[in-house]
């Protein structure tokens, strides 16, 4: 898993602060007024979510000590970045900066805030334990979500669930606060604030969730498109067989493979199974 946990981490920890800030500042108690506490709530639930956007690419390289490729010191190398650029111009996107990270199982990512200056990278044991064809569909996957502007979909749909999150906490925080007398104090208004923060930020991660799980599968779509389906099937039956992601957790929702979770930890997964993503791209038409 390689780009969403990243992202949500950060996002998580930006909004903590700022709601702390707006306590410290008083417009976030029982007493403020619904409107101005909406407004405020959108504004830094959307500010949380883009703030950690503009932060992904360099957070990315930094937490999985990725080098990028300046220029290429061998073959492999430069059919690297020869393969990147032929994919992005086909993806109509621009060039991304490529990558390599130390990392003996096989894994990539994409990410950055802007589709024409993304990154890609791809791990040294992808590179050692697959072949060209199912590294080319690996790649194209990675494209696939830079074109389909998957970040900049996240980081919408996570703003808009943080203004949700601000605003409905605030609503159960003063519910819950106040006391027989029909108000709270301060100081017990601000942890039950949190703690509904923190409790509704939990379930709402599961929209987020669910809309990773659902970005895999058109990324794979897009990879069968760049490379060819059996080529992307055969990069996923790879996957499958080899060892897999040790991304840091902070990164595991951007990589193309996941770890297996049963039960409700299935609902939490940032990917899909890797059978069912491959009967996916087997009931597309031949074209592919």
């Amino acid at each position: 898993m390689s780009r969403i946990l990243l992202f949500l981490a950060t996002n998580f920890a930006v909004v903590i602060v700022l709601s702390v800030v707006m306590s410290l500042l008083g417009l976030n108690q029982p007493d403020s007024g619904m409107l101005p506490m909406i407004i405020f709530a959108a504004v830094f639930g959307m500010g949380g979510a883009f703030i950690s956007l503009l932060l992904s690419k360099r957070m990315a390289l930094r937490s999985t000590g990725a080098q990028v490729i300046e220029t290429p010191s061998n073959t492999t190398e430069a059919w690297l970045l020869e393969t990147v650029m032929r994919q992005a111009n086909e993806a109509n996107i621009g060039m991304p900066d490529v990558a390599i990270f130390d990392s003996p199982a096989m894994n990539a990512f994409a990410t950055g805030a802007n589709r024409n200056e993304a990154l890609v990278a791809v791990s040294s044991g992808l590179m050692q334990s697959m072949d060209e064809d199912e590294i080319e569909a690996v790649l194209g996957h990675e494209i696939s979500h830079v074109a389909n502007g998957d970040m900049v979909t996240l980081t919408l749909i996570q703003g808009v669930v943080n203004t949700f999150v601000m605003v409905f906490a605030r609503v159960a925080a003063s519910a819950l606060s106040r006391g027989r007398d029909g108000h709270g104090s301060g100081v017990t208004y601000f942890i039950a604030y949190m703690a509904a923060q923190a409790v509704l930020g939990f379930l709402a991660s599961f929209i987020v969730m669910w809309f990773s799980r659902y970005r895999e599968y058109r990324a794979d779509e897009g990879g069968a498109r760049l490379a060819s389906r059996d080529k992307m099937i055969a990069a996923l039956e790879r996957l499958g067989a080899g060892q897999v992601s040790p991304l840091p957790e902070s990164m595991a929702a951007f990589g193309i493979g996941a770890a297996l979770k049963r039960g409700l930890g299935a609902l939490l997964r940032t990917h899909p199974p890797l059978s069912a993503r491959i009967d996916a791209l087997r009931a597309l038409p031949q074209q592919y």
